[in-house]
């Protein structure tokens, strides 16, 4: 019996055209079905609902590409916490940029692989120009800066602490707040290095005198890590006073601002992030206030003499006499060795938005934040933690226990509602929502609000 021909396998634009009508198709009516931010009825449904849709896995005659790709996106989409509607806000997850999710198909189609010249000629040259213009944003005053494209905040912390690691030596003690990402101490962990001196920060913010004093105790070298963005309440560590305690002792300092980073963007709130070239390596993230579908991290670093560290020879990919007769070296770019090209989602978002579009959408994110703490102050139920910073605003019932917050966040869950965080600060827990979605009116918010209040003693 003769086998069936196999189905179109390259993605060229004649065979994704069709395909990419099915796959939208399902996207909406996959939204349509859910009808809200998130899937109603827990984990236990979603999960039963893709067994009985999925059925086999594998099974011994496929059903097709077009009933596949229709059924599968259709339980995606149907099965997903939405970031683009106005509800879903819980995270540091964004609705992407439609230009981006375009660009980020169309990276995918061509599939260059990021680890050698012949593998992705163009790609090579644009990530070059574009991590360029990038760190020379974080740091304006250096000389050549650089910057490496990765895959978000976790993965540019553990870079930077290898790269300290490799600068200053294995016995680097790593200094941080409590209010740190956990990807700052997990990556110590991961290093090999001394486990992170992690200094208390009641405020939510690394305390310069409390870093001062750790310094000051400090028995050989040290990084020091601040945060500008941090996860739970969206606050920017005081970044000037940081570094002068740093270059007082003689300490490195590393920020992440895999958060608060694309503040730069924005002429208004750029100065909120003042300091943060006094750094010697900076994380960002453009999937968080950057509206890229994911990945789309960055490592920043002012000295590009740092990046020695990461040289690394595998003789098909970047061997001498290549690099001598003029072959991009792509392997000191990152410590993965297959990589998409990432950088092409950015690029086509920089240039089609620009500097004041970009900072734009930054700062409507920020003024939304207002409105929200702006309608909490008003409501005679609720108790808002502070004034935000950036996009994150903290709030709760009035007089409402941590175990009675839980449970309002949960039963928004279970109902499909509204997706909301958690975080405890001053002791307690709060609902937290982290407003990154452009297009949330006052009026979403008003209704998010409205959510809460009748989930209070249901």
């Amino acid at each position: 019996m003769r086998a069936a021909p196999p189905p179109p396998l390259a993605a060229r634009p004649t065979s994704l055209s069709r395909l990419l009508g099915i796959a939208l198709d399902a996207l909406r009516t996959g939204a349509e079905e859910r009808g809200g931010p998130l899937p109603a009825g827990g984990p236990r449904a979603v999960t039963a609902r893709v067994r009985d849709t999925l059925g086999a896995v594998l099974p011994e005659t496929g059903t097709g590409q077009d009933e596949a790709l229709r059924t599968l996106v259709h339980l995606l989409a149907a099965g997903a916490a939405d970031p683009a509607h106005p509800l879903c806000a819980a995270h540091l997850h964004t609705p992407p940029l439609a230009v981006a999710a375009a660009a980020d198909l169309a990276a995918a189609a061509l599939n260059p692989s990021m680890d050698s010249w012949d593998q992705a000629p163009a790609a090579s040259a644009l990530e070059a120009e574009v991590t360029a213009v990038l760190a020379a944003e974080v740091f304006p005053a250096a000389g050549r800066p650089d910057a490496l494209v990765t895959t978000g905040g976790t993965e540019s912390n553990q870079l930077a602490l290898l790269l300290a690691r490799e600068r200053l030596g294995p016995g680097t003690t790593v200094v941080t707040g409590a209010h740190a990402h956990h990807s700052v101490r997990r990556a110590a962990w991961l290093l090999g290095l001394p486990a992170p001196l992690v200094l208390p920060a009641p405020r939510g913010v690394l305390d310069p005198g409390e870093l001062d004093r750790a310094l000051a105790a400090a028995d050989g070298p040290v990084l020091a890590a601040a945060t500008a963005g941090t996860t739970d309440e969206g606050l920017i560590d005081p970044l000037p006073e940081l570094a002068e305690v740093c270059e007082r002792h003689g300490a490195d300092l590393h920020v992440d601002a895999a958060y608060g980073g694309p503040l730069l963007f924005s002429r208004a709130h750029r100065p909120l992030l003042d300091g943060l070239d006094r750094a010697r390596t900076v994380t960002l993230d453009l999937h968080k206030l950057g509206w890229q579908p994911v990945a789309a991290g960055l490592l920043a670093v002012r000295d590009p003499g740092d990046l020695a560290a990461l040289a690394h020879t595998a003789d098909y990919l970047n061997a001498d006499d290549d690099t001598e007769a003029g072959l991009p070296d792509l392997l000191g770019r990152s410590l993965r060795t297959t990589r998409r090209p990432d950088v092409l989602k950015a690029a086509v978002t920089l240039r089609a938005l620009g500097r004041s579009g970009l900072g734009a959408l930054v700062d409507l994110c920020l003024e939304r934040a207002r409105d929200l703490a702006d309608l909490v102050e008003k409501a005679p139920g609720l108790d808002l933690r502070d004034r935000p910073v950036l996009t994150t605003v903290l709030f709760r019932p009035a007089g409402a226990a941590d175990e009675e917050v839980a449970r309002i966040r949960r039963t928004l869950l279970a109902d499909g509602r509204a997706v909301l965080g958690r975080a405890t600060a001053d002791g307690r827990l709060w609902l937290k929502a982290t407003l990154l979605n452009p297009h949330t009116t006052p009026d979403d918010l008003a209704r998010l609000v409205t959510l809460v209040e009748g989930s209070t003693h249901r």
